[in-house]
């Protein structure tokens, strides 16, 4: 997506503040409308709309024990995503927004986060706590490492965003600033910042980020990915 389709869907989306409430009392007959209610004849939990809830809740206050109500977002304006419709490992735990594409045998684990517009290519792994800012490009057989940062551009508008491409090794904890290119079969390494574009084939490391050698046999060899591990 471009900077201004995300502005543009950020802006003419319905904000929703999300919530659930959970019932208890005589439940039986009532007409809970737009709501999704789960439960039976004396508990339930009612999903939908902050508003409505309380619209509802006050409606049915007399049928009701009791109610709790939990607010799970607050004027959001992208849900989150379907995970569903991809062919890919995600795990427990990882957040990711409607309107990122996550290519097939992709591995996204615990905790990471993934934001609007970006795009992970197949056969990549986003490991625990990793975060991809919006519009973040990481290519495929990549490895993102824990921790990792890859920072989103949305706003200002006109930014470049971060490109990652095929087989490029990110150490734990790197942080990979707005608009750096980082070449095809690089390795950052850990705790790197990397603040510059990365030329194909490199190994770079430090703070900020410099070229330590070409990437050789023996760093290939420390940094294949494990095929196994991306078979669903």
């Amino acid at each position: 997506m471009s900077t201004e389709e995300v502005i543009r869907l950020i802006k003419e989306s319905k904000k929703r503040t999300l919530a659930r409430a959970f019932v208890a009392g005589d439940l039986k007959g009532l007409d809970w409308c737009e709501l999704k209610f789960v439960g039976g004849a004396d508990f339930g939990t009612v999903y939908g709309d902050y508003e409505l809830i309380v619209e509802a809740l006050s409606k049915y206050k007399s049928r009701l024990i009791t109610s709790d109500v939990e607010v799970r977002a607050r004027n959001s304006a992208v849900p989150l995503a379907d995970l569903t419709r991809y062919e890919a490992r995600i795990e427990p735990g990882a957040i990711i927004r409607d309107k990122v594409v996550i290519g097939k045998n992709a591995i996204v684990m615990m905790g990471a986060v993934i934001n609007v517009g970006a795009v992970v290519g197949e056969g990549t792994m986003i490991d625990m706590n990793c975060v991809l800012g919006g519009r973040a490009r990481v290519g495929a057989k990549c490895h993102i490492g824990a921790g990792a940062v890859i920072a989103g551009v949305v706003e200002p508008a006109s930014a470049i965003p971060v490109v990652i491409g095929d087989n490029v090794l990110v150490g734990a904890n790197a942080v990979i600033l707005e608009g750096v290119q980082v070449g095809e079969g690089s390795v950052v390494a850990a705790g790197s910042v990397v603040t510059r574009d990365v030329p194909a084939g490199s190994v770079v490391a430090g703070s900020p980020a410099q070229i330590v050698k070409s990437v050789d046999e023996q760093t290939v060899s420390k940094t294949k990915i494990v095929e196994d591990l991306r078979k669903l």
